[in-house]
């Protein structure tokens, strides 16, 4: 049997901060990896209850995520302040936004008071790419690859 390990954290916690911090991972999301590391730098630092609103906007289009890395041939949005290019990337923000949800929960678990959290930490790393192909004329094949992502948050109390 081949042990397949633990995945950790990117960021330790201190024995002193575990007790007003909340942690929450999902591993392997079938959402583009570009999409959430988008998201995750657009978030990180905020308010949970500013996050959680900011997320359920993307999901409805009413506000666009700034795409600061990933830019080219992304479309300008007029929302946006101090930044041009910017997308709603909708999947991706509706499972981040059951992340921080999975999270605060683990908050309300710890008697932590969930309107006081802050995003403290939030990561994504790319997960395992789920091989596929789509069959093509005279026997060939054209690969259709999924890939996935994982996605760590770490929450404190402020």
């Amino acid at each position: 049997m081949i042990d397949m390990g633990r995945l950790g954290y990117a960021m330790k916690v201190n024995e002193a901060d575990e007790e007003r911090t909340s942690k929450a991972m999902r591993s392997e999301m079938h959402i583009s990896p570009k999409h959430a590391f988008e998201i995750c730098r657009e978030i990180r630092g905020k308010m949970v209850k500013d996050a959680k609103a900011y997320l359920e906007d993307v999901i409805r289009m009413k506000r666009s995520v700034p795409f600061k890395r990933h830019k080219r041939k992304v479309g300008h949005r007029s929302d946006l302040v101090g930044w041009y290019a910017g997308r709603y990337p909708v999947k991706a923000a509706s499972e981040i936004l059951k992340l921080v949800r999975d999270a605060e929960s683990n908050a309300v678990y710890k008697d932590l008071e969930p309107e006081r959290m802050r995003i403290k930490h939030i990561a994504t790393k790319k997960g395992r790419t789920i091989r596929g192909f789509i069959p093509r004329a005279m026997g060939r094949a054209t690969p259709k690859n999924t890939e996935t992502v994982t996605v760590e948050i770490i929450l404190e109390e402020v």
